[in-house]
């Protein structure tokens, strides 16, 4: 930024507002972060359950950037990958990469988020905790926040709304000029249980996995925690025949469900009956804009401009991608208005790409994983990703442990599935694969990916 001053305020104090406020300090940026709730160091942290964070590549890769990474992986569990439990058969390993140098992180929110701020602080941005935004006067460039029952009026040079899907700077900006929202709600929520550990303090479960209970149009999750827990997740139908959360309202439903689809899972939740009547049930949405900025006044990044369901694990890591183009952009743009148009035309169609794969991963989850013909199309990808490694790398792997544009990623998983499905047809085993044809397929519609 050559032509404006280095000064910048970010709304919301979370994940994303914490990387971005370490990644702009380290550059000489002053920052001001302003954040609803209070401060998580203190107060211990107030973001309420969440589904567990599932820590890939693209979010290591800022973490690095940040210098971050080795506190934050201090305290994270590895996934090798999903560990599934048929209703009927024998539960086992599907692994998400080849070895364990290709492995997804389970990480707690809040324990992630309080090392980002102290590292935030560390660096000189300045943490307002307790600052609810109100309104936004974008001529006069202030904006007023409320800190119990006072009006603070910060004047700012620029905003970045970090403040996730109820983004209430979105709101302010749409009052100034349209953002095209629109939001498509799931018709899937959720509710959190927890696996306590075992009576000697361990895991009850190997730890090293995600575990997944599937069962057509509904599942169950488990990612471990580093203190020897798991956070379980329901995912079921709002409304609808049995099960969905309106035909199992209570602990006795509840119960029932467990014991007839869950069997396995039961004895692992003593406090199953007490946590489903307690726990709220969760909704679950992707958010949609057509336009992210207002010139160089504000910008949104995160789930404030892009929330998405969590099947694919990549809200956090998507957003802390956000994070690292963001700051690029503006270390290189003339002006913010030019920063703020580039960011948004780089990362948008990334954005809706990965949107696009988190919806369709639920139904792999809850529908495919223990399917013969999944499994056997997923034996194929990784004997075709030995054949050809610069070509056909499986989709799981472009998304967690590369960091391609998801476009490109969803653009070359579209024709390698196509090119799997053709190869398996009417098979059960690799025994039939026509290798000539396959390999044909792979180098006539894959170009060799840049290292």
């Amino acid at each position: 930024m050559r032509t404006e001053s280095r000064a910048i305020t970010i709304v919301g104090g979370g994940l994303a507002g914490a990387l971005l406020a370490i990644l702009l300090a380290r550059r000489g940026w002053s920052v001001d972060v302003f954040e609803r709730r209070g401060d998580p160091r203190v107060e211990g942290y107030a973001g309420g359950r969440s589904i567990n964070l599932a820590l890939a590549e693209r979010g290591l890769h800022a973490l690095r950037q940040a210098g971050a990474d080795e506190a934050v992986m201090r305290q994270a569990v590895m996934m090798r990958g999903r560990f599934v439990h048929p209703l009927q058969g024998t539960p086992g390993l599907q692994r998400y990469g080849r070895d364990d140098s290709e492995v997804i992180w389970s990480i707690n929110r809040g324990e992630l988020n309080i090392v980002l701020l102290q590292i935030a602080e560390s660096h000189g941005a300045r943490l307002h905790f307790d600052h609810r935004l109100e309104r936004v006067d974008f001529v006069d460039h202030v904006a007023h926040f409320r800190r119990h029952d006072d009006d603070v009026a910060h004047p700012f040079e620029s905003l970045v709304g970090a403040d996730g899907a109820g983004s209430t700077l979105r709101a302010e900006m749409a009052r100034v000029l349209p953002l095209g929202e629109r939001t498509e709600w799931l018709d899937h929520g959720y509710k959190e249980l927890e696996i306590p550990p075992d009576a000697h303090g361990g895991f009850r479960i190997e730890p090293n996995a995600l575990h997944i209970w599937p069962r057509g149009h509904y599942m169950c999750i488990a990612l471990p925690n580093d203190e020897r827990t798991f956070t379980v997740t329901l995912f079921l139908p709002h409304a609808g025949p049995w099960p969905s959360f309106e035909t199992v309202p209570d602990a006795d439903a509840a119960q029932a469900l467990f014991e007839r689809d869950f069997p396995d899972a039961l004895p692992l939740i003593p406090d199953l009956r007490k946590d489903y009547q307690a726990n709220p049930v969760g909704n679950l949405a992707t958010l949609y804009l057509d336009r992210w900025h207002i010139a160089g006044k504000a910008v949104l990044l995160g789930d404030a401009a892009h929330a998405m369901v969590p099947f694919h694990g990549q809200g956090m890591n998507c957003a802390f991608e956000d994070c690292v183009a963001l700051a690029a952009h503006l270390e290189r743009a003339s002006s913010r208005s030019a920063a703020y148009a580039g960011f948004e035309a780089q990362r948008k169609p990334d954005a809706e790409a990965i949107q696009r794969m988190a919806l369709e991963n639920y139904i792999e989850m809850r529908d495919k994983v223990d399917d013969e013909a999944y499994l056997l199309q997923r034996e194929l990808e990784l004997a075709l990703q030995a054949r050809h490694p610069d070509r056909f790398v499986p989709h799981y792997a472009m998304v967690s442990f590369m960091r391609i544009p998801y476009s490109q990623a969803l653009h070359r998983s579209e024709v390698q599935r196509v090119i799997l499905e053709d190869a398996t047809r009417g098979l059960d085993s690799l025994d039939g694969i026509d290798w000539a044809a396959a390999d044909a397929a792979v180098l006539a519609k894959l170009e060799p990916l840049a290292a």
